[in-house]
């Protein structure tokens, strides 16, 4: 058996996060957060500041997401404290809509995590829990963040 060509090299295998680390089943239309909406005292601290001050904990809960979904790795600054999507939320939200950038936000993690739900649900959270709906997205990106193992 002759060859015609020298061997190739095959890429490397490329380790992702895990994006379901508490392996709730998925169905057909999605599956359940792996945290719930009220289960906000399993992270006191983000909740406190969710209450406090939603900018920085929407801010810092955007850029980590964009973070994992642009570069495919945790965020090395875990979101920041006061980044620009911090600032553009405080000035919307002290119009009344910063539920809305929440929102539509909270639409991009389901869609990362296969979540059940939809817009109307999202507004809804959104808008009259927003303490507790920003705890629990920064939750659902904290558990895919450790997956990758070492401090992010």
């Amino acid at each position: 058996m002759s060859y015609t060509q020298q061997p190739m090299a095959t890429p490397g295998m490329i380790v992702q996060g895990n994006r379901n680390v508490r392996n709730i089943p998925n169905e057909a239309d999605g599956r359940e957060w792996s945290n719930g909406l009220c289960g906000c005292c399993d992270a006191p601290g983000t909740c406190i500041v969710a209450w406090c001050c939603p900018c920085i904990t929407y801010g810092k809960v955007k850029r980590r997401y964009e973070h994992l979904n642009s570069k495919g790795y945790p965020d090395p600054e875990n979101g920041g404290c006061c980044n620009s999507d911090c600032v553009v939320h405080g000035f919307v939200t002290m119009c009344g809509f910063g539920w809305v950038m929440q929102m539509m936000n909270r639409g991009n993690i389901r869609s990362r995590y296969n979540i059940k739900g939809g817009g109307c649900g999202d507004c809804c959270a959104s808008f009259c829990c927003t303490p507790c709906e920003l705890t629990q997205e920064s939750i659902e990106l904290e558990l895919e963040e450790q997956s990758y193992g070492g401090k992010h």
